[in-house]
């Protein structure tokens, strides 16, 4: 009880950008609506996950606890009458280990792979897709913790595998993308495997992508969507060092599905922004850079602040960019802007970015920009 009433006290001056050894404690006070058990600890007790936030000893909010910074977000929408929702879907490479604990890759080593010298394919099926059991465990567990995912299946690469979700809440839906990968890592490091999330574990092979899957709605009835998106690609370039945090990400650009131009069009996989074929309650917007290493909740931030910056100044969507940007002329291509090229053009963007600092800290951003 006394957890619940007071908080637990850390040690922020032990993690990354949490700030100094002066004024060092920080509480964490857990959110009970996030009580979830684990299911495979089960057999030693009960043990919880639960999500917390952070203050100072005052009670004081701590500006970089980004959780925090999410709900703020969402709050302000709500304030402009928008709601959004957030569906993620992330994909992972599975590799066997040895008997030291080492991966094992396809430079002279076995991926988990089906016939000796056949890797699975996108969307293949057992018995050529040896991470279908793993995917299995994997859907099954979230189930057991209350978060259903909505499509599991094979990727490009060998032993590449993707899990999608379906939309919720934002805070709900960054809180279910960092479980995911918790229990990824989980479930394949009992199978033996190793969970790989980073975004180019193979040099030559599709990277790993996190694509994120943004709707809102206004509360009025007004079509929103066409401001949102293009308020997200207007401030895209600047907070790409949020959504991809390594200078391998910046080498998955450009080549296996991934994007390198900032553009949107209907149903094209070589867009930074793909408007999907659906029906249903949600007209959703596909945004494809980002990868599985950012965090959920300041990458839905900036995507909430940026559509909302949209709505408030009736931005217009540029015309959709109906080219194969893998195949298009050089001429057509050089008329669209593009993502930054390496972290260091990602870093600068963002340090110098009025729209950057007017929602984010500075401690966060001094963490992701130098």
């Amino acid at each position: 009880g006394r957890a619940f009433r007071y908080g637990i006290a850390i040690d922020a001056s032990a993690i990354a950008g949490f700030g100094g050894e002066v004024h060092s404690d920080l509480f964490l006070h857990p959110d009970t609506s996030t009580l979830t058990f684990l299911p495979w600890l089960s057999e030693q007790g009960k043990v919880i996950r639960m999500f917390c936030h952070i203050t100072y000893p005052d009670g004081t909010p701590f500006e970089a606890d980004t959780r925090s910074i999410l709900a703020k977000a969402v709050d302000c929408a709500h304030e402009q009458g928008v709601s959004f929702a957030f569906g993620s879907e992330m994909e992972f490479y599975l590799f066997k280990l040895d008997e030291n604990g080492e991966t094992f890759t396809d430079s002279g080593h076995i991926l988990v792979r089906g016939e000796k010298n056949k890797g699975a394919g996108y969307m293949d099926i057992a018995p050529e897709d040896k991470g279908e059991n793993v995917r299995r465990e994997v859907c099954f567990t979230l189930e057991q913790m209350g978060i259903k995912p909505e499509s599991a299946h094979h990727e490009e690469g060998p032993g590449q595998n993707e899990i999608d979700f379906r939309y919720s809440d934002p805070v709900i839906s960054a809180d279910n993308a960092v479980t995911f990968r918790g229990v990824v890592n989980t479930v394949a490091a009992r199978n033996g495997l190793c969970a790989d999330f980073s975004p180019k574990p193979l040099e030559n092979r599709s990277g790993n992508g996190m694509h994120i899957n943004i709707s809102a709605k206004s509360r009025d009835g007004a079509e929103v969507m066409p401001q949102i998106i293009a308020g997200i690609l207007a401030h895209i370039a600047e907070m790409t060092v949020f959504l991809n945090t390594r200078e391998e990400s910046y080498h998955r650009f450009g080549s296996s599905k991934a994007p390198r131009y900032i553009s949107w069009s209907s149903e094209n996989r070589s867009q930074l922004i793909r408007i999907p074929a659906a029906q249903g309650e949600y007209r959703r917007a596909e945004l494809r850079s980002p990868d599985p290493l950012c965090s959920p909740y300041l990458a839905f931030t900036l995507l909430i602040r940026a559509g909302l910056d949209g709505v408030t100044r009736h931005l217009v969507l540029p015309e959709a960019a109906d080219v194969n940007f893998y195949t298009a002329a050089n001429d057509v291509k050089a008329r669209f802007h593009t993502l930054p090229e390496t972290l260091e053009d990602a870093r600068s963007l963002a340090a110098s970015s009025a729209f950057i600092a007017e929602h984010l800290p500075k401690t966060i951003i001094q963490q992701y920009t130098h």
